[in-house]
């Protein structure tokens, strides 16, 4: 079963997970906006949700920290560093109003998501049941 297409709640499901991700990063970034030197970091969501960014296959390691550094969800989503639009003297590179943008606007698309696997699940428990 490919996670990214699940039968019951489609792209969502894996949706909510990346959003769910990109959240930590981008709160990660604004609680460091003042830090001397901290890179900010995104998650490029299309890429991963098309599948370019990370490997369709489960890859086979020998430990379990030889690959999952950047992997903070498990999900084969790598956080990626960005250039930044007017870089800082302190070496800081958060934008912290494209930051809470960006934040809004995910925040925005989970809750989206979530209503739709919310909706799905009322719409099997309701078949399951019989109760409408």
């Amino acid at each position: 079963m490919n996670v990214r297409n699940d039968p019951i709640f489609g792209i969502h499901g894996y949706a909510l997970a990346l959003r769910s991700q990109r959240m930590q990063v981008l709160a990660s970034n604004l609680a460091n906006a003042d830090t001397p030197g901290f890179k900010a970091r995104d998650l490029d969501f299309q890429e991963l949700l098309s599948g370019e960014g990370s490997s369709p296959l489960p890859l086979s390691v020998s430990h379990a920290v030889h690959i999952a550094a950047g992997d903070e969800g498990g999900l084969g989503a790598t956080a990626k560093y960005r250039v930044p639009l007017q870089p800082s003297l302190d070496g800081n590179t958060v934008d912290a109003q494209m930051d809470q943008a960006r934040f809004a606007e995910n925040a925005l698309s989970y809750q989206v998501s979530l209503t739709f696997v919310s909706s799905r699940l009322g719409s099997l428990l309701t078949a399951i049941t019989g109760n409408a």
